[in-house]
């Protein structure tokens, strides 16, 4: 029987048997021994489990790994060292030089920066589209090549609601997974792969962690894309892979398949590995996740319905409240709350909501979200400053757009801080 995710936030992963530590140990070692060179063959070879080098596995890693898929309920997980490298990975897995993926513009400035330029580099082209668009519009956007679909659960920074069931069956119907970053969700409010999402990426440095002490990502399969009914699309995957002797991954590894050949190659060739210290802050982290994600969900909807009542906010968004246009998404998709991010607007434009966010006492103005203390930035001069006019548009994001994400204060205090700060200008 499964555990409540509550449960599994404490209990999952680290199982550790007579005699051996309660808690998650730190393998702070970058090597492992062995007895016989065979052994340590076996391993190079994937024909036995083990570790033998931590740039490509390590216990504490695991375990951690192991916590946040039961919490997916997915079939296999691998640490990364950041969210963008848990990104960066879930696409290079299954594209390559002359290949094309589509993307929600809503996403993170950061992960459009990756996708839109980076990738682009290296021969792989991305299509940002409007999410909101109608399905037979999106359908308009696939090629021969598209090789995946990528979205957010909630997007950063405009805080709007992805359409798990629209855009699942636009990549199912092309024969190509769908791809979600859960990062501001989580899987305490909702698990994509309920809704027919294939893989779950997240920056674990936000929620997850809760107290801004280490960097890191996730990548979560669910199992259930079936890539050798592509075999054509997926190469990397259906046919052999000559740096390990011709192993073909979708038939050797069945549903760990993916995550498999993510870590035994890409973590092997770019190794972007979470260090196991940053592991195990991420695990104390997790095992409070349900209790802060309540306690975020319900200051942050008290901060918006105030926000909403003042005479100098120009707009507000906040999928919980009944006024936002993606209300209805919210319900469905994440009933017991969204997240604890909030976007609005001052009146006066941009300067004045610059002003606004300098008067502030409590809360930090500071590149991080999803934390336990109150935080905020003006997405359009800090975390998307390196996209043009016509991209931020494209995006979602308003000259005067504050991201506020409220942390798990008292409200009361919250809601003082902004109220002086009102004043103020």
């Amino acid at each position: 029987m499964e555990s409540k995710r509550e449960t599994q936030c404490i209990h999952e992963g680290w199982k550790p048997k007579k005699g051996a530590p309660r808690q998650l140990p730190i393998y702070q070692s970058t090597t492992f021994t062995y007895d016989t060179s065979e052994e340590m063959g076996k391993l190079f070879d994937l024909e036995a489990e083990g570790y033998f080098y931590t740039r490509l596995q390590n216990p504490t890693n695991d375990a951690v790994a192991a916590k946040i898929c039961a919490l997916e309920g997915g079939s296999a997980a691998m640490l990364t060292s950041s969210g963008q490298a848990a990104n960066f990975y879930a696409l290079f897995n299954i594209c390559e030089a002359g290949d094309h993926f589509i993307a929600s513009s809503s996403i993170y400035g950061g992960t459009f920066n990756l996708f839109g330029i980076t990738m682009k580099k290296m021969g792989i082209e991305c299509t940002f589209v409007d999410q909101y668009l109608p399905e037979e519009e999106l359908a308009t956007y696939f090629r021969p090549n598209t090789k995946a679909v990528f979205g957010e659960t909630i997007t950063n920074p405009t805080v709007s609601v992805f359409d798990f069931e629209k855009f699942a069956r636009l990549a199912h119907s092309h024969g190509v997974p769908l791809i979600v970053d859960n990062t501001f969700a989580t899987p305490i409010n909702c698990r994509p792969f309920e809704w027919g999402a294939d893989i779950v990426t997240h920056s674990t440095t936000k929620y997850m962690d809760g107290h801004a002490v280490g960097v890191g990502g996730c990548i979560v399969d669910s199992g259930n894309f079936d890539w050798m009914a592509h075999a054509e699309k997926f190469p990397g995957l259906t046919t052999p892979d000559p740096s390990y002797h011709g192993i073909i991954y979708a038939q050797k590894f069945g549903k760990g398949a993916y995550i498999t050949k993510a870590t035994a190659q890409l973590m092997r060739d770019f190794g972007s590995v979470q260090s196991p210290q940053n592991a195990f802050y991420l695990n104390l982290g997790l095992e409070t996740l349900h209790l802060r994600m309540q306690r975020h969900c319900e200051n942050a909807l008290a901060v918006a319905k105030f926000l909403e009542s003042q005479e100098k906010v120009a707009w507000v968004n906040y999928p919980d409240l009944e006024s936002s246009a993606y209300h209805a998404l919210a319900k469905k998709y994440f009933p017991n709350g969204s997240c604890g991010v909030v976007a609005f607007g001052i009146k006066g434009g941009k300067e004045r909501s610059i002003q606004f966010m300098d008067t502030l006492q409590l809360a930090s103005i500071v590149t991080h979200v999803a934390d336990s203390r109150t935080c905020l930035l003006h997405p359009a001069s800090h975390t998307h400053r390196q996209l043009t006019d016509a991209q931020l548009k494209e995006a979602g994001i308003a000259p005067d757009l504050i991201r506020f994400s409220v942390g798990i204060e008292s409200v009361d205090d919250i809601i003082a801080d902004l109220q002086q700060a009102l004043e103020k200008i």
